[in-house]
């Protein structure tokens, strides 16, 4: 190095560690930056020291805008100015003297443009010049994550990944940023099976409006996945998260296997029932088209149910659920064996009627072709009185004839059952039921009936005669279904008399007697009793008019007199106390014969 190069490089020192000098005499500290959410008020405070002392320091604020400073306050020890014409003019002022080495500058209502760089500039009067700078940072909280899942269902193993879902934050500041998570756990980008886009806007406010889209790989387990979005974003001193709502996705893929199963009725199937057959894949692919097969025919499905009405045994049979996939004609499958229980008709024999005669043996029998085993109850007048295939009836009597019936079921089935029945007839000579009263009374003139119940077999011929030889005509006849045969007839009661009921038949002959007593009427009785007591009455009268001497004096001849005389015939019995004559008098006195 030439000497010249080392003075002057010695100069240039000494002019700096002059210069250094100078300028640490005046000290100025400052916080890196200041965070305020906007529209609240800012304060940037300037520390600093000087060997001047209070009245010895000019101060001045700026902000630096595009590379330059902007000065918009000054003070020193007799005056503080608010530069006028700057953006900060009426929203600033500065709070201390620097008496006690600081001054603090107040921003009211921070916007987003006030996001800038502050200087506090303070010279001595000999000590030199030093500044500081702030960074003044301005929040806005962002509007709500809004997530949008897609609508159409998307299926499995597309080879690619497939949009789901799209996340909004809005009106930001600064731009918030957006993750991803599937059930709780954070998705990354990979894009292989995960791919996020995410795009950004500024809006005329200024604030950021971030979207992002989220594309995954779609597999069958993602059905029942939950995805959501969270949003982060800084506030002053801190970083907050805010999450969206869950949000789901259709997921189709093919079945790999069917199943068909009956869904009514429960349990066994008897002809006449209505069978419900459902058929379902374990996929939901839309391209999935079920049928079911029968005997080689296809028979086709409303919403993967068939309806079977009224089944026969002929129903019975293996039944076959096909998916086919109309995209790749993929074709599974699953049979399943449809069997329909049936029970005929009941067979009864001897077939409707049997005859047997008192004392005889009869033996009775009655199947029913199932499918499944069955049970038979025999019953006669609503009653049981036997159980299993054959009923025996032993040494019969009249009390033996009637309906039998034999119900047929099937235990396994409830409501499965069927029956028949058979008449029996024990021959028999005619027997008529006593009644309970066979002496009647009844008042002349009135109308008797009279009902005679017989039975036997053959069926008895009945017919109806009086004591006095009279046979009567029969009014009705009618046959019950104990095999009892009810006669009636009526008649007029003129006097005592018997009505017979005669019974007969091929094997002999019954009768019953009905007494009739007949007996006064009421009303005649009625008429008598007051036919004495106006006699009676008269009879008093007579007397009365006697005892007053009206009728007859004692010597036994009294006329009768009126006022008037019309000529009726009025005739009193006159008896003389002397004579057994007799004398009948007129009105006039005259002798009646």
């Amino acid at each position: 190095m030439a000497v010249r190069d080392i003075g002057a490089l010695l100069v240039g020192l000494l002019v700096l560690f002059h210069t250094w000098g100078a300028w640490a005499l005046v000290e100025v500290n400052m916080e890196d930056r200041v965070e305020v959410f906007r529209g609240e008020t800012a304060q940037i405070t300037c520390m600093f020291t000087s060997d001047d002392g209070i009245g010895g320091v000019f101060i001045q604020w700026f902000y630096v805008t595009g590379g330059e400073r902007q000065r918009i306050y000054y003070q020193d020890s007799t005056m503080k100015v608010v530069d006028r014409g700057t953006r900060f003019t009426d929203r600033i002022s500065v709070n201390g003297t620097g008496a006690t080495g600081g001054v603090v500058l107040t921003i009211m209502d921070v916007q987003l443009k006030d996001e800038l760089e502050f200087i506090c500039l303070v010279r001595g009067l000999t000590d030199g010049v030093a500044e500081g700078r702030t960074k003044l940072k301005v929040f806005v909280i962002p509007d709500h994550p809004i997530i949008e899942g897609v609508q159409e269902g998307i299926l499995i193993d597309q080879g690619s990944p497939s949009k789901i879902a799209t996340c909004k934050v809005k009106n930001g500041y600064p731009k918030p940023n957006i993750t991803w998570y599937r059930n709780n756990m954070p998705l990354q980008s990979n894009y292989e099976e995960v791919m996020v886009v995410l795009r950004s806007t500024v809006e005329s406010s200024g604030l950021f409006s971030v979207e992002s889209d989220l594309s995954i790989t779609v597999k069958k387990e993602d059905k029942d996945a939950k995805f959501y979005c969270e949003a982060t974003y800084f506030v002053p001193a801190e970083t907050r998260m805010t999450e969206s709502n869950f949000t789901t996705i259709t997921v189709y893929y093919p079945s790999t296997e069917v199943n068909m199963w009956v869904e009514s009725p429960k349990g066994k199937i008897k002809e006449g029932d209505s069978i419900e057959l459902h058929c379902y894949g374990n996929g939901n692919k839309p391209s999935s088209a079920f049928s079911i097969r029968h005997k080689e025919v296809e028979m086709q499905m409303d919403s993967n149910m068939l309806v079977l009405n009224n089944v026969t045994r002929l129903d019975s049979g293996e039944y076959t659920c096909v998916c086919l996939d109309t995209d790749t004609f993929d074709e599974i499958s699953k049979a399943m064996t449809l069997s329909v229980n049936y029970l005929d008709a009941a067979v009864v024999l001897p077939k409707d009627s049997a005859e047997l005669a008192q004392g005889a043996e009869l033996t009775v029998t009655c199947n029913a072709l199932s499918s499944l085993e069955t049970q038979t109850t025999w019953f006669k007048d609503g009653q049981q009185v036997s159980k299993g295939h054959t009923l025996t009836l032993k040494d019969a009597t009249f009390n033996a004839a009637g309906t039998y019936m034999c119900v047929v079921t099937v235990p396994e089935i409830d409501g499965m059952e069927t029956s028949g029945t058979l008449h029996v007839y024990v021959q028999s000579p005619p027997e008529i039921i006593r009644p309970d009263n066979t002496e009647i009374e009844e008042s002349l003139e009135n109308t008797v009936d009279l009902s005679c119940h017989v039975r036997g077999f053959p069926t008895p011929s009945v017919t109806w005669t009086t004591s006095d030889g009279k046979v009567l005509k029969t009014v009705s006849q009618q046959d019950t279904k104990e095999g009892v045969l009810i006669s009636m007839v009526n008649f007029k009661v003129t006097s005592d008399i018997t009505a017979f009921c005669n019974a007969s038949n091929e094997y002999g002959t019954d009768s019953v007697a009905f007494n009739i007593k007949a007996k006064s009427s009421g009303v005649i009785i009625a008429v008598i009793i007051i036919c004495i007591l106006l006699l009676a009455v008269l009879g008093s009268v007579l007397y009365f008019l006697y005892k007053k001497g009206k009728i007859c004096g004692r010597s036994g001849k009294q006329d009768l007199t009126k006022e008037k005389s019309n000529k009726d015939n009025i005739v009193v019995e006159m008896k003389s106390d002397n004579t057994e004559e007799a004398v009948l008098l007129g009105v006039n006195g005259e002798k009646q014969p």
